[in-house]
């Protein structure tokens, strides 16, 4: 078979194939081209999942007659410079998207320039072009009045195999919200209105200028209120990266990472590097599964990374790729010790909220018969199908004596002398964040008092988090305390897991513990970390042979010093069931102030939950 050159509309087609997959992708290119033309304000309508028609238009600087007539023409753009194809400064800049579109479906672009003094009529006036299945006509005058408006319809139709391939409208209206928004957010300062079907969906004002609480504003009416409510200021520089953003803290989190949005250059990206930078800094910080809500922009010279890896550019690739993963890693660590002892705000709602829906538990009211078994009379007439709880006045003994009269009874007083029982809350201890400690309940719930709340605090979860960051601190200093067993202990392990350990001996020598190979099948522990106290060093011991198994090949060497130290804080910290003392809780409260990530065990389990007073009223309908 001989070499032939394609016809020109089947060379459409094929590079519609890459560029256009659905119809979402054309409103990322649409809205891609309106905002490298400078708009302020773009409007988008999609009917039937955007295969009927899609329409989008913006206030940019419009086109003249030329550049409208080379638009729609393949490998024409305005948006290179030169030859450089490193020096991109624009989201798009290939030149496929709208001859792609034309040559599968009904395109039509109508555009006026900006008008500028000087212009004649004819100049400023709006024209249009059309394109239909690759036929192209026109420029001829038209009705807009400035910028640029796209309208795609019937989308396919010149290719009906791609339609056997779309989804429901449902799962194809869901992935163009989901491009506008990600677009929305990583453009804050241009207003979007996104209307599927008949109706309006999305409404978002413009974001002027350094407006940080306008951008966190608008990132919440996408990705929920609750992130505004605990999401945290990402601001970090280092030579000619800056990144800028918000990140939720780790105990609000979600069962996959759909609310992790990135953005290069202003262009969202789900990029591997990003994402792996995301969960190396929220490591010990979140549950294993789990992932954090946060939003994150990062700018760099447009040399250092290219743009153009995939035909869809939603990956990138940067050229000191480690640079960026410090960078990223550094500031979200950074904001998340900045938090101190913060949990998320959903917690205590979340607990209301189970109140409300399960209600209080009620006991299942007795039923009675007659008059003649002593039962009480019917309420609601005859054939009342209504049940009446009977309202007691008297408690009647088991034994059948006499009932009890409660009249005499006076509540305003105590029946006994609760002198002993009286403890004003010290108003400086309850100013402080976590409060004055009032109970310990089932040994492991600390029960504290604020000036508008009442915390409760899960003591092991709090103390792990305490033990776990001074041990952090000790390896950076390398000054991590050590105490020496009186008699060594053996544990007995497969001879793959303590020849696993043996392995990492120097590394776990600089955490404070001292074992050795002992025989085929076992290790001898010689010291332990001073700061573990009395712990089960057999539990321990096994569990760090356990994780290195599973995770050695997985984790850098800093990486599973701190998986370690996670595991050595949990058997060292104090333990459900431990009775404390008033002293003991406040001065666990104290540190907990003070330690970075004290609202989540290493686990990523919140280590306390904060009901407000005016959330408790409610739910006792005092309010």
């Amino acid at each position: 078979m001989g070499v032939r050159q394609l016809p020109p509309d089947m060379i459409n087609r094929i590079a519609a194939g890459e560029v256009i997959e659905r119809p979402a992708s054309v409103i990322k290119e649409l809205i891609e081209n309106a905002l490298d033309a400078g708009a302020k304000s773009i409007e988008i309508v999609a009917q039937k999942g955007g295969l009927s028609l899609i329409r989008v238009a913006d206030d940019g600087m419009g086109m003249g007659e030329e550049d409208l007539t080379l638009c729609v023409e393949r490998h024409a753009t305005s948006k290179l410079q030169g030859t450089d194809l490193m020096a991109i400064h624009t989201l798009g800049f290939r030149g496929e998207a709208l001859p792609s579109i034309g040559s599968v479906a009904k395109l039509k672009i109508t555009s006026r320039p900006a008008f500028r003094s000087g212009d004649d009529a004819g100049r400023s006036q709006a024209l249009e072009v059309e394109v239909n299945g690759g036929m192209k006509s026109g420029p001829r005058p038209a009705a807009l009045n400035r910028g640029t408006r796209v309208e795609v319809a019937d989308l396919f139709y010149a290719t009906p195999a791609r339609l056997k391939f779309m989804k429901s409208e449902r799962s194809e209206n869901m992935a163009i919200n989901d491009v506008v928004k990600r677009l929305a957010m990583a453009h804050p300062q241009v207003a979007f209105t996104l209307t599927v079907g008949e109706r309006a969906s999305l409404r978002l004002p413009q974001v002027m200028d350094g407006d940080s609480q306008g951008v966190l504003a608008r990132l919440g009416r996408i990705m929920g209120a609750d992130f505004m409510d605990d999401a945290l200021a990402i601001k970090a520089i280092r030579d000619d990266l800056e990144l800028t953003g918000f990140a939720g803290l780790p105990t609000l989190n979600r069962a996959n990472a759909m609310m992790q949005f990135l953005f290069v250059n202003g262009r969202p990206v789900r990029d591997k590097l990003l994402a792996g930078s995301v969960r190396a800094a929220y490591g010990d910080f979140i549950p294993h599964g789990r992932h954090p809500l946060l939003a994150l922009f990062l700018k760099l010279p447009t040399g250092e990374v290219d743009v153009n890896v995939h035909p869809a550019k939603t990956e990138v690739r940067f050229r000191d790729a480690g640079r960026v993963r410090g960078l990223i890693i550094g500031a979200l660590r950074e904001a998340l010790a900045g938090a101190g002892h913060l949990s998320s705000s959903a917690g205590g709602g979340d607990s209301l909220n189970h109140f409300h829906q399960g209600g209080v538990p009620r006991t299942p009211a007795p039923q009675y018969g007659g008059p003649s078994s002593g039962g009480w009379p019917a309420q609601g007439g005859a054939g009342s199908n209504r049940t009446y709880a009977p309202q007691f006045a008297t408690h009647m003994s088991d034994a059948g004596q006499a009932p009890l009269n409660m009249s005499n009874t006076n509540l305003s007083q105590p029946s006994v002398d609760t002198s002993s029982y009286q403890q004003e809350a010290d108003p400086t201890i309850t100013a402080f964040p976590l409060g004055a400690a009032r109970a310990q309940l089932h040994e492991n719930y600390i029960l504290t008092q604020t000036q508008d709340s009442i915390i409760i605090v899960d003591q092991h979860a709090a103390h792990e988090r305490i033990v776990y960051e001074r041990m952090k601190k000790g390896l950076e200093q390398n000054d991590i305390a050590r105490q020496g067993l009186l008699i060594p202990e053996v544990v007995e392990l497969d001879p793959e897991r303590a020849a696993l350990l043996a392995d990492k001996a120097d590394d776990f020598a600089k955490l404070g513990l001292y074992l050795e190979l002992f025989g085929e099948g076992a290790v001898v522990v010689r010291e332990t970390p001073a700061l573990l106290g009395q712990c089960d060093i057999k539990g321990l011991v096994q569990d760090l042979a356990d994780n290195l198994l599973e995770n050695d090949q997985a984790f850098v060497l800093q990486e599973q010093l701190e998986a370690v130290c996670s595991t050595m804080a949990c058997h060292g910290s104090v333990r459900s069931g431990r009775r404390l003392k008033p002293e003991e809780m406040n001065a666990l409260l104290r540190e907990m102030e003070q330690t970075p990530g004290a609202g989540q065990c290493n686990h990523g389990r919140p280590s306390y939950v904060e009901l407000h007073l005016s959330d408790i009223e409610k739910l006792f309908e005092r309010r």
